[in-house]
């Protein structure tokens, strides 16, 4: 049975690498709970996981098991209860997506897979992050003669591009045979339990999930599925209509402590075990959004510490102005009066509710 050497249960980051234009196809509906669910399709548990659709499909005659989370079409993303994301149709017939087929019965056979067999490490560096070693749980099947690259996006044969992340494979009820965390799986009923991870957008907590990210070491942080495909996606530091990527803001310094309530940072995620509540600078009912998540790790700078302005975030638009003063740079320093700029790798993180 797979086992987890992690130290840490949600986050994103790399150790490896240093407006609105109007309203999408639905608003979010009100939840039991008082959030406010983007995804319809969904169930939000008080253990802090969702419960999703699931899928089943093939992959090399394997059965694999996968779930729906956005489209880049707004009727069949209503259709499905799941995201609309026009932008995501940016990354059609790029290295970013699979082009899928169809079985005899309806259902999708995928060209590449995923591994779900190794183990997870995250070894924490003197301050957290980043970390001293980190490898990813699950692995997406590589480039080969016989297929492409696995990535979470597949385009329908009508040209429409869902995100379709594979969280199980084969026996799905083996730990060693789905994601880290898929907590349960129905196969009678079709659903899976999945752990959410809590952040910021527009200064509203959100939930969203995390299932792919292109660099190993946000992989291996995030707890996800390592997709390198997934930097094919257009257009690196691009927040505009023209990309499939929008922005999100990971904290590497913040302040710290679980009883902290201004902890914030994948400093924190590692050394405190909770999440670095990234701040997402759109969500699903604005034109902007999509799940790729072109990240910038941000750095308080001595300054602003000093001085405790290093207090936690919640709004993108509010982190660029620290920029602005010079009190968040880059990951590593990056001097004040240069661009704020992306890192380098994208995390598959769509967003389920906001409070």
């Amino acid at each position: 049975m797979k086992t987890s050497r992690s130290l840490l249960a949600a986050g994103v980051a790399s150790a490896a690498l240093a407006l609105t234009i109007g309203a999408a196809a639905h608003l979010p509906a009100a939840h039991a709970d008082g959030s406010n669910l983007f995804i319809t399709s969904a169930h939000e548990n008080a253990d802090g996981t969702a419960t999703f659709p699931l899928h089943r499909g093939t992959s090399h005659g394997q059965t694999v098991y996968y779930i729906i989370l956005d489209t880049s079409d707004g009727n069949l993303s209503q259709r499905l209860g799941v995201n609309e994301s026009r932008k995501l149709a940016n990354a059609a017939n790029t290295g970013a997506v699979q082009h899928i087929s169809y079985n005899a019965d309806g259902t999708i056979n995928f060209p590449a897979t995923v591994d779900f067999t190794p183990n997870r490490v995250v070894v924490p560096g003197p301050t957290g992050f980043p970390p001293n070693a980190a490898a990813p749980g699950a692995v997406g099947e590589p480039t080969t003669a016989d297929h492409p690259a696995y990535s979470p996006l597949i385009q329908l044969p009508n040209g429409i591009i869902e995100n379709a992340p594979q969280i199980a494979r084969g026996v799905a009820s083996d730990n060693s045979s789905r994601a880290d965390k898929v907590v349960s799986i129905d196969l009678a009923h079709m659903t899976v339990n999945y752990l959410e991870t809590p952040g910021f957008q527009g200064g509203n907590a959100v939930r969203y999930v995390s299932t792919d990210a292109s660099d190993p070491a946000a992989a291996a942080l995030e707890d996800a599925t390592y997709a390198p495909a997934l930097n094919a996606a257009p257009t690196l530091d691009d927040d505009s209509t023209a990309s499939s990527r929008t922005t999100l803001v990971a904290f590497t310094n913040g302040q710290t402590g679980v009883n902290n309530p201004q902890r914030q940072g994948l400093n924190s995620a590692v050394l405190d075990g909770q999440s670095p509540l990234n701040v997402l600078r759109w969500n699903p009912s604005q034109g902007r959004y999509s799940p790729l998540w072109d990240v910038h790790l941000a750095q308080w700078t001595p300054a602003a510490i000093a001085s405790g302005q290093n207090t936690r975030q919640t709004d993108v638009g509010q982190i660029f102005n620290l920029v602005e003063h010079g009190l968040v740079v880059g990951f590593n320093g990056t001097p004040q009066g240069t661009t704020f700029r992306a890192s380098g790798f994208i995390v598959n993180c769509p967003i389920v509710s906001f409070a």
